[in-house]
């Protein structure tokens, strides 16, 4: 069948700068999806997506004019219904049939034509027919409305209709912003198709200021990219802008010298990529002497307010030079620099002006002001958290060494101090960077400042841990106040809401346990979280919130590469130390791979259903008690074994402790196929079920290795 290539292309005014990429991705999609529904496309049909701050098009390669028709059968209804005794049709199956536009005038011929099929217990009455394929006059409309409907738009807007339109007048519509011109070419062909009260046409607009045309007139749907840069000066396709700026990101670095570079921030770069049609990248420069400010709030007014790109020198230090994207290309471009220079420049003022002053006042001056801000209306005011968070520190600090606690206590004390500031007031992204500048001012040293600024980290996946002691110990009281208050007053998760970021403070706390192998048990640090700190703010939820550690945990194992099998056995013992749990993983997968693996693990699962039919168990063998040669044997391996082993595990050499006791196979096997564990002689039943508890104790010190059993 004949193909053309399509064209689709919305024209509308200004798009929504952080949502263009997913705009015009959806679009594309959407389109191309109800197209291939329809059957109007073929299997070598290729989608491009196209989205400029002005359009969202969509070129959709091999595209019928018709599709094709199907044939179709449709169950009616089981022939007890539609049958009488005699075989004629009932009243239910004319009507049915009448329904689908079935010829019913001579009854017998109609159901001469149904198909008889056994359906379940019963059997059916079938209708086959023909359905005749959409055209993409029709089915082009459809996409379209549907591709329109599922744009991913958290708020529309309504306007009127312009007086040229289908519907001039009083009508309005509803978009995420107001349409001017709709493009639908199969081929060079115009498809009549209409949205939002516009016709399709041929033609679209470029570049509001330095297009070559008013009205950029489209040939065919393949011109669409070349007619738009040629006549139009706009790169249409998102990711070619995308890479043209990149592109001449690096080049005006390179023509600035000295090693420098653009700041890699992949958001603003979609963001900018959205604001303009065809870039051209500007070096421009500001005053030296705003370097004195830290170099954060230069970089974050910058790059928010302004959306430009800080310029970095080889050690990553901010310099005075910065690159603007623009959406203009004139021959001389000095008015455009001179314009950005003076543009930015009270931003900086205002950034000197907030860090200038916020110096005159010492962060533990602002400690009694923390009393006046609401922190959660159950659980009081940050002066209030702040001291919680300060005796939660205490206990980790002296619990890890008592030369940390003095300076534990002094970070916790201030570390929420910035919040009080003018800079943090105006870029609350800064809080705790500004903490950890101001502390360093008021003399307090690097250890402090350091955890001030550290104690919010991580701050996302793959963030850097604090680089300190103090500042682990703080940034672990600090996420651990949070989820026990919020547990406390029974404020989860749910689904994908998580105001309070729970299940990032979650995953903080794993990574600084973990990865820091802290000698921290998890359940203490939770109870000294708890009381005396809130004291009857909260219920004490402490077993839902162990649960929901040990599941973030598991989540983040399984996506670092681990089994789920594997990870369950080694947090069904809910390890107390999580910088533990890495190594008792490399020694499950150890013993899994052994050959006796599969047996002591299946003899694991069938000692734990044993014990658990029984009553309290005590893991106490007498020797006067073995009779069979199988438990002697098995006892005398247990003695020989179990020692090394232990020793082993105690060194944490955990991979060779599983080992060791890979050794038992044998006489375990031997065991169950030689022994009744249930003898009908109490003593007996007794001492056996002592040996397997023993056994099980002696196995499962690394891991639940029935938990591996297929």
């Amino acid at each position: 069948m004949t193909t053309q290539n399509l064209l689709v292309e919305l024209f509308v005014e200004e798009l929504p700068p952080k949502a263009l990429k997913k705009l015009g991705d959806s679009f594309a999609a959407t389109l191309a999806e109800q197209l291939r529904a329809m059957g109007l496309v073929t299997t070598e049909s290729v989608v491009t997506a196209y989205a400029s701050p002005r359009r969202l098009a969509a070129h959709i390669s091999h595209v019928l004019l018709k599709g094709a028709d199907k044939a179709v059968q449709q169950k009616l209804m089981p022939v007890a219904v539609g049958l009488d005794p005699a075989g004629n049709p009932t009243q239910a199956l004319i009507k049915k049939l009448s329904a689908l536009g079935a010829d019913v005038s001579d009854p017998a011929q109609a159901v001469a034509a149904l198909k008889r099929a056994p359906d379940g217990k019963a059997e059916a009455l079938f209708y086959d027919s023909l359905v005749t394929g959409a055209t993409l006059d029709s089915g082009l409309q459809k996409a379209l409305d549907e591709a329109l409907a599922k744009l991913p738009i958290p708020k529309v807007m309504s306007y009127q209709l312009e007086t040229d339109c289908e519907l001039p007048g009083w009508s309005s519509v509803n978009f995420v912003r107001p349409a001017h011109g709709l493009v639908a070419l199969h081929g060079s062909t115009v498809v009549p198709i209409k949205v939002l009260g516009l016709k399709a046409g041929n033609s679209t607009r470029g570049h509001r200021f330095e297009a070559k045309k008013d009205v950029v007139v489209l040939k065919n749907a393949d011109s669409y990219a070349a007619a738009l840069l040629n006549d139009g000066a706009v790169i249409a396709s998102f990711a070619e802008r995308r890479a043209e700026i990149v592109r001449q990101l690096t080049a005006a670095a390179a023509k600035v010298g000295g090693g420098v570079r653009a700041i890699e921030d992949e958001a603003l770069l979609d963001e900018v990529t959205a604001l303009v049609e065809r870039p051209n990248v500007l070096v421009c420069e500001f005053e030296k002497e705003f370097l004195a400010v830290p170099q954060e709030c230069l970089i974050l007014t910058m790059k928010a307010n302004q959306k430009y790109f800080p310029l970095l020198d080889a050690a990553g230090k901010l310099t005075n030079k910065f690159l603007v994207v623009s959406n203009i290309s004139p021959s001389d471009a000095s008015a455009v620099i001179s314009g950005n220079e003076r543009v930015v420049r009270p931003r900086l003022a205002d950034a000197k002006f907030f860090f200038d002053q916020d110096r005159k006042k010492t962060l533990m001056s602002r400690v009694e002001g923390l009393g006046k801000v609401v922190y959660h209306n159950k659980l009081g005011t940050q002066g209030e958290r702040m001291k919680r968070v300060y005796e939660i520190a205490s206990k980790i600090a002296n619990a890890l060494d008592s030369k940390l606690v003095a300076n534990a206590q002094r970070a916790a004390e201030l570390a929420k101090t910035d919040l009080l500031t003018d800079m943090v007031g105006e870029f609350p992204e800064l809080q705790g960077i500004m903490g950890g500048y101001y502390a360093r001012h008021d003399g307090l040293g690097d250890e402090v400042a350091n955890a001030i600024e550290d104690h919010y980290k991580p701050r996302f996946a793959g963030d850097e841990l604090p680089r300190n002691t103090v500042g682990m110990v703080v940034a672990l009281a600090d996420k651990l106040e949070t989820l026990v208050g919020m547990f406390g007053i029974g404020n989860l998760p749910t689904g994908d809401k998580d105001p309070f970021a729970l299940r990032r403070h979650a995953l903080g706390v794993i990574r600084i346990l973990g990865e820091k192998n802290l000698p921290l048990s998890l359940s203490d640090l939770l109870s000294q979280a708890a009381l005396p700190a809130f004291g009857d703010k909260i219920t004490d939820a402490t077993p839902a919130l162990t649960d929901f550690i040990y599941d973030r945990l598991a989540g983040s194992l399984r996506e670092q590469g681990y089994s789920a099998q594997e990870v369950d056995a080694v947090l069904a013992l809910r390890p107390q130390r999580l910088g533990e749990v890495a190594q008792r993983l490399v020694a499950v997968r150890a013993f899994a791979a052994l050959p006796e693996a599969a047996a002591l693990a299946a003899a694991n699962k069938r000692i734990s259903n044993i014990l658990k039919k029984a009553q309290e168990v005590d893991a106490h063998v007498s020797d006067v008690l073995l009779k069979e040669t199988a438990e002697k044997n098995l006892y005398a391996a247990l003695k020989d074994v179990v020692p090394q082993a232990n020793k082993q595990f105690e060194a944490g050499d955990y991979t060779a402790s599983l080992k060791t006791l890979a050794a038992l196979r044998a006489p375990v096997d031997a065991f169950f196929d030689g022994v009744m564990v249930n003898a009908e002689e109490m003593d007996l039943r007794l001492n056996r079920q002592g040996l397997l508890k023993s056994l099980h104790d002696a196995m499962n010190r690394v891991a639940d290795l029935s938990r591996l059993a297929s």
